[in-house]
């Protein structure tokens, strides 16, 4: 232990990179995107006592939690800004509704078959059965079974 505090009295650069690095591998490891900032922060500490502005341990603790914590709501809000609440884009099923698809198989007994998104589907119909071809709109979909309407 005294050999890391000898080497923090010496060149905190290498304890705070070092800090930054470990909950940075971390982070990678498990991508819990919780620990990213705090790697920043201590990357910014690093930097910092690099360039020669040393506050003591304390000092550098609280620059530390300061700025991880600044990090972390800040990315919090960008987050939600860049990710506006909607259906998630790799649901591919819950994309489906609202799309249009054509009738690939007749209806008969309110089931046919549809094509959309590139693949085709198994489809339920409530109204009236379009002709082959037509396109309809999915309303709903319940595993791998859509609902669809006519489009008009």
């Amino acid at each position: 232990m005294s050999v890391i505090a000898d080497l923090y009295a010496a060149q905190p650069f290498w304890i705070w990179l070092a800090v930054g690095v470990l909950l940075l591998a971390v982070e990678a490891m498990f991508s819990t995107e919780w620990l990213l900032w705090p790697a920043v922060s201590a990357g910014v500490v690093a930097v910092m006592t690099a360039a020669g502005l040393r506050l003591g341990l304390p000092g550098e603790v609280a620059v530390f939690a300061v700025l991880t914590v600044i990090a972390t709501l800040l990315s919090r809000r960008l987050i939600q800004k860049a990710n506006p609440s909607g259906p998630d884009i790799n649901d591919r099923d819950s994309r489906l509704i609202g799309q249009k698809a054509r009738v690939v198989q007749a209806f008969e007994g309110g089931r046919g078959r549809v094509f959309v998104s590139g693949a085709e589907w198994p489809a339920q119909m409530e109204d009236p059965a379009p002709d082959l071809g037509q396109d309809v709109v999915v309303t709903a979909v319940d595993g791998s079974l859509l609902t669809v309407r006519g489009a008009g």
